[in-house]
């Protein structure tokens, strides 16, 4: 392995006490990087700011590493790491490289020989699984599923299926400001018995996890909009 190293940083999922949820080794190690990989500046050189407020932010050298970024686009941060400077990656909430672009680093990193190193930290994705009872031995996550309603519905009981033959937990997220047209999706098109979790606002003093039965979501009056979540579905096996 060559010297220099890639950090997998994870950071906050929202504006709570950063001391809850990042380790005070993360702290060491990014008192010591200056190079980074980013999905969005501001929101990246706030999160430094609010863990590490002593380093200076003059000394940043950022670049961006988002969904739009090309295989081209790798190549400065592999030169800082040619150069001997090591990088950290840090996504836009939460762990780079799953469901996040900051993974095309790691793949170009482990391709050149460096070092790939995850920091301890909060994932939505793994916090609402490890919370929801369902089945973390046999899962899959699904990212967004489709905007058109009848798409949306297809992919539904796609799912739903999959879960019932796998004895699986199916797990995927929606834009917050769309969560309460999907859960009237989910009510609408997954069989009673079929089992829903919500994950919301994970990690922050408003949060909120709640599995049940299609059939007992269906008496619950609860306020989910604009409030990134976590969504998973296990069917009767």
């Amino acid at each position: 392995m060559k010297p220099a190293k890639v950090y997998v940083i994870p950071s906050l999922l929202g504006d709570g006490d950063f001391e809850r949820v990042i380790p005070v080794y993360n702290l060491q190690i990014l008192r010591e990087l200056n190079h980074f990989a980013v999905e969005n500046e501001k929101s990246a050189r706030r999160f430094i700011k609010q863990i590490l407020p002593e380093k200076k932010q003059s000394e940043l050298q950022i670049e961006i590493l988002n969904k739009h970024s090309k295989d081209e686009d790798i190549q400065p941060l592999l030169q800082l790491l040619y150069q001997g400077n090591s990088v950290g990656i840090i996504s836009e909430a939460g762990m780079p490289g799953i469901a996040d672009p900051g993974a095309k680093l790691v793949e170009a990193a482990h391709s050149n020989g460096y070092q790939v190193i995850p920091l301890c930290g909060p994932s939505s994705i793994f916090l609402a699984l490890a919370a929801s009872g369902f089945n973390g031995q046999s899962f899959s996550f699904h990212g967004y599923l489709p905007i058109d309603k009848r798409e949306r519905k297809i992919a539904i009981q796609q799912l739903e299926m999959k879960s019932k033959s796998a004895n699986s937990t199916e797990i995927f997220m929606e834009t917050p400001y769309r969560n309460h047209a999907l859960i009237e999706d989910l009510l609408q098109n997954l069989s009673h018995s079929t089992r829903l979790c919500i994950a919301c606002d994970l990690t922050l003093n408003s949060e909120f996890v709640f599995a049940a039965s299609i059939k007992e979501w269906k008496n619950q009056k609860l306020d989910f909009h604009k409030r990134p979540a976590i969504f998973l579905i296990q069917a009767d096996y």
